[in-house]
């Protein structure tokens, strides 16, 4: 990696570092017999980790992002006050003589609640932002637990992220993926509380090297 990548990668590193958020790297290696329009990677156990397939022009990802809810989240929850979340993916080619190309990027919008009357958990899941246009396009569960819920949320199944047309033919990009609690969506007084505090941030992240020619 050149002297510019290696800067920029150190100043993501500060970046987490500096929020007190709980970064995942895992050990990947690329699984032997990956399918042909695909790939499939495991952890350094043999467990499943993330999964890229192709279908038709899109591309699909599956994974398992393991996370654990701060305790003051889960009581904002249960005070009533719903919590957004965001989750990132974005395919990037490294290049040495300029800024990283992003070839493509998708973007998943969770929000969570807790709903004292029925005791149940109401989550929301759509790929635009609910700003403008509601809770009505976005698709709703229920669960009965909070484990439950963040289960869901957990496991990320066929999303599409994007296009293969958008991918080169040949050699390899970057894949990164982000989860990540949204505190702009937070009551204002609350956003001054929480702003900085490693106790309310949940950040995970995770990246790896993928061969563009086996999309083609």
């Amino acid at each position: 990696m050149s002297a510019q990548g290696e800067q920029r990668r150190a100043l993501a590193l500060a970046m987490v570092a500096a929020v007190g958020a709980a970064t995942i790297t895992p050990c990947i290696a690329r699984a032997q017999d990956a399918d042909a329009h695909g790939s499939e990677l495991m952890d350094k156990d043999g467990r499943y980790g993330v999964q890229l397939l192709r279908d038709g022009d899109a591309l699909l990802l599956t994974t398992t992002l393991n996370w654990s809810l701060p305790d003051l989240v889960q009581d904002a929850l249960l005070k009533g006050i719903p919590v957004h979340f965001i989750a990132e993916a974005v395919m990037l080619r490294e290049r040495w003589y300029w800024s990283d190309q992003e070839l493509l990027r998708a973007e998943r919008f969770m929000r969570l609640s807790y709903q004292p009357l029925t005791r149940r958990w109401r989550l929301y899941t759509g790929s635009q932002p609910f700003e403008g246009q509601g809770l009505g396009v976005a698709l709703s569960s229920s669960f009965e637990t909070l484990q439950d819920a963040v289960q869901a949320m957990q496991r990320i199944v066929r999303w599409r992220i994007g296009r293969t047309a958008d991918l080169l033919s040949s050699g390899s990009a970057i894949l990164q993926l982000r989860f990540r609690i949204d505190l702009s969506h937070f009551p204002r007084p609350l956003q001054i509380g929480v702003l900085g505090r490693a106790d309310w941030n949940l950040l995970v992240t995770h990246r790896e090297r993928v061969d563009l020619s086996q999309f083609q």
